[in-house]
C-alpha cells in the first residue's frame, strides 16, 4: 500500500434528540458498532467526542443540534467497503431511515490522506461540500465513483 489512508465522512440529521425514545435503539447500538469498527481489518481511526466513546457529541453545526457527523480513517476503500456492507454494520445501516431524515444533497465523502493524518470536522465538511458542488473527483469521492491514492497528486495540480 502507499503512504495514504482513506478518510470517510458522513453527516446526517437525526429525527429527534439523541436522548429521546425515537433514537433509543440507535444509541444502544453505537458501542457494538464502534467496537466492531475498531477491530475490523484495515481500521485505523475514528472521530470521537470529548468523552471518547463515539462522535455523537461532536456537532458539525453549532446551530443544528440534530446534525451528526461520523468520520473515520481506513487502510483502503476495500477495507471500508467490507466493514460497511459485509459486517453487522449493514444491519444498522439498513435501519438508518428510522433514525435519520433523508438528505436532499450529498452527505458522504471519501478522500485520501497521508498515513497518520486525522481529519478535523472542518476538513471533513469541506470534502462533503466538494462532492456537493463538483461531484466525485480525486479530492472527494464516493463508493460508487472512487479514485486511487495516486490520483491525489494529480488533483493537487488541477486544483480539485
Amino acid at each position: 500500500m502507499t503512504g495514504f489512508h482513506l478518510a470517510q465522512v458522513n453527516v446526517g440529521r437525526i429525527i429527534a434528540p439523541l436522548d429521546g425514545p425515537e433514537l433509543a435503539d440507535f444509541v444502544a447500538l453505537q458501542p457494538e458498532i464502534n467496537e466492531l469498527a475498531d477491530r475490523s481489518p484495515g481500521f485505523v481511526w475514528r472521530m470521537v467526542d470529548d468523552e471518547g466513546a463515539d462522535a455523537t457529541g461532536v456537532r458539525p453545526d453549532q446551530n443544528d443540534d440534530l446534525l451528526l457527523i461520523n468520520c473515520s480513517v481506513w487502510e483502503s476503500v476495500e477495507a471500508l467497503r467490507d466493514f460497511t456492507y459485509h459486517t453487522d454494520h449493514l444491519r444498522v445501516l439498513s435501519r438508518r431511515r428510522e433514525w435519520f431524515s433523508r438528505m436532499a444533497e450529498a452527505h458522504q465523502a471519501l478522500w485520501w490522506v497521508p498515513a497518520g493524518h486525522r481529519p478535523s470536522v472542518a476538513e471533513a465538511l469541506e470534502r462533503v461540500a466538494m462532492v456537493r458542488a463538483q461531484g466525485p473527483g480525486p479530492s472527494a469521492f464516493t463508493f460508487r465513483e472512487s479514485y486511487p491514492p495516486e490520483s491525489v497528486e494529480s488533483a493537487v495540480g488541477s486544483g480539485r
